[in-house]
Formats: structure tokens, C-alpha cells, sequence
């Protein structure tokens, strides 16, 4: 079947993540839903872009966000880029159809005094306590490395340089970089590996750093719930989520002097437009500073 194709040149040759890829099938299929596609009768020649902008304003009409209708028909542009790069159709009907205009959002991100908070919280997880010590890995690597949530699950011990100051993460498409790891990261990496795997816990073949409970690989929701957890105990408000925590890491580098092409690369980003984002949060805080510190600023909040 032609999605199942789709999938296969995705996973193989483009490297996707199975969550992308899982993502792309559902995303396709409810495209062939709503056109009334035949999946086994599929003809790839006879979609105009007509079709497609109707079910874009389906979508739109049905309460989807504009970052949610996009990322729908980003998975629709790639499966047509693949139809025309196979020559099972000679015109992409896509070729002409942009994106939903977004709203300007900054990134959520943690003030680096409660962040503080927090890092000092974790480091007290307790000796005995196996699971504590491992959720207390999570947040220090999502905060000291900006690194994704599908990246940290895919960390293999064989991806740790000798002595643990590096670690080499496999990015978006299969992409890799290696990141230094500081010593207060390095430290409670070698401490949780002292003690799982002298344990013998680990039933992961693939030799995942982060378990589950019964030795196996850990899920996304399950690394989800430990940040979200973990963070409300701590008395974070807001946003409490992995990706806030490799917000947190871009912003607070960025504003300890870090060239934003350094930033830039520690992240993965493909384009230096990616990281750009962060400048503003940045501008935002020394907005705020300026306004309470200044006296031509005070003196406007009295009023």
C-alpha cells in the first residue's frame, strides 16, 4: 500500500523518529479520509490543489491551531515530495500552498534564580533510591544539554566518551553532534551508572541509559510525566514540560554570553533562524530589568 511505502522511505532513508512517522501515517490517512481516497485505488495523479486547500480549511474550520494545521500538512508536503521523487506523479499539487501565517509565541522558559532552586533540589535525591536518582538525571541532562526528549530517550551507554565529558546525540534525521558535559552533569552520570548497572537492573539490549522500572527502555509519556512531576513539586508555574527545560537551557546560555552559533549547534538546529527565537525572550528580561531599575522607570510604575 502506498502509505506503507510512504513509511518505510521515512524510517529508512530519512531516519524519522517512529513518533514523526507515526504522526506523518495518521496525518496522511486523514488527508485520504477526507477526500474520500481509496487507499488500494490510490492514483496520485488525479489530487488537485483544490483538494488539498479544502481540507486545509477543514482543519482550520474544525478549531486546529495554525501550528497544528501546519505540521498536518508539512507530513502531506513530504508525501507528495516523495510521490514526485519516485515519478508516480509529474506536478506536486503542494508546490504553490504555504503555511498558516503564526502567531508570535515566545518560548516558555525558567527563571535561572528558580532554576537554581530546582538543580539544588534534585542533587539531594536520595543514595537508596534508584528511581529518584534517575529522574534527577533526567532534569539535569534536559537542563545542562538543551538536548530533545527523543534524543535523551535514545542515549546508548556506548555514546559517552572515556571518562564522561562528552556525549554523542542523534538528532533529527539521524543528524549527530556531540555535547560537553559539565561536571556537575558528568558527576551524577557516573554515580547513576555506578548504581543501576552494578546492579545489573538493565534488561535493554540497546543499553539505554534511562530505564523503566522493569530495566526496559523508557517511554515519552512516561519521561514526560517524571519533568512534569518533578517540576510542579519544585513550585514551577507555567509551562512544566522537557521542551521548557531545553528552552530554559538556550535562554540562560544565551544570556551568560554565548554566541548564538554555539547555541545553535548544541540545539541541532538546521537554521540559525531556529535559535534567533531566544534573542527575544533575553530582550524581554532586560525590558523588565529596565523598567524596575531605571528611575525614569519607577518612577512610571508609581503612577
Amino acid at each position: 500500500m502506498i502509505i506503507g511505502r510512504f513509511l518505510t522511505y521515512i524510517r529508512a532513508e530519512r531516519r524519522y523518529s517512529e513518533h514523526t512517522a507515526s504522526n506523518y501515517e495518521r496525518d496522511v490517512k486523514r488527508f485520504f479520509a477526507h477526500a474520500g481516497i481509496d487507499e488500494a485505488k490510490f492514483d496520485a495523479q488525479l489530487i488537485t490543489p483544490d483538494d488539498i486547500r479544502r481540507w486545509i480549511v477543514s482543519l482550520s474550520e474544525g478549531g486546529l491551531s495554525a501550528a497544528t494545521v501546519n505540521r498536518m500538512t508539512s507530513a502531506l508536503r513530504s508525501f507528495f515530495r516523495w510521490l514526485r521523487k519516485t515519478d508516480a506523479i509529474t506536478r506536486d499539487p503542494m508546490q504553490n500552498i504555504g503555511s498558516q501565517r503564526l502567531p508570535k509565541r515566545l518560548p516558555s522558559w525558567i527563571a535561572e534564580a528558580k532554576m537554581g532552586e530546582v538543580m539544588e533540589d534534585v542533587s539531594h535525591a536520595p543514595d537508596d533510591d534508584a528511581t529518584a536518582r534517575r529522574n534527577e538525571l533526567v532534569i539535569v541532562l534536559f537542563y545542562t544539554t538543551g538536548m530533545r526528549l527523543a534524543e535523551l530517550l535514545d542515549i546508548r551507554l556506548n555514546d559517552f566518551s572515556d571518562g564522561m565529558h562528552e556525549l554523542r546525540v542523534r538528532g533529527k534525521g539521524g543528524k549527530e553532534r556531540v555535547m560537553p558535559l559539565v561536571e556537575y552533569a558528568r558527576e551524577r552520570v557516573v554515580a547513576y551508572l555506578d548504581e543501576i548497572y552494578g546492579e545489573k537492573i538493565c534488561a535493554s539490549p540497546e543499553n539505554h541509559l534511562f530505564l523503566s522500572r522493569k530495566g526496559r527502555p523508557m517511554s515519552r509519556t512516561e519521561t514526560y510525566r517524571i519533568v512534569h512531576d518533578e517540576l510542579t513539586r519544585l513550585g514551577v508555574q507555567g509551562k512544566r514540560s522537557p521542551h521548557v527545560l531545553r528552552h530554559t537551557f538556550a535562554t540562560h546560555m544565551l544570556d551568560g554570553g554565548a554566541d548564538m552559533r554555539e547555541i545553535q549547534e548544541m540545539l541541532g538546529h538546521a537554521s540559525l533562524g531556529a535559535t534567533q527565537v531566544y534573542t527575544h525572550n533575553s530582550i524581554a528580561r532586560l525590558r523588565e530589568v529596565y523598567r524596575t531599575a531605571h528611575p525614569r522607570g519607577r518612577e512610571k510604575n508609581k503612577e
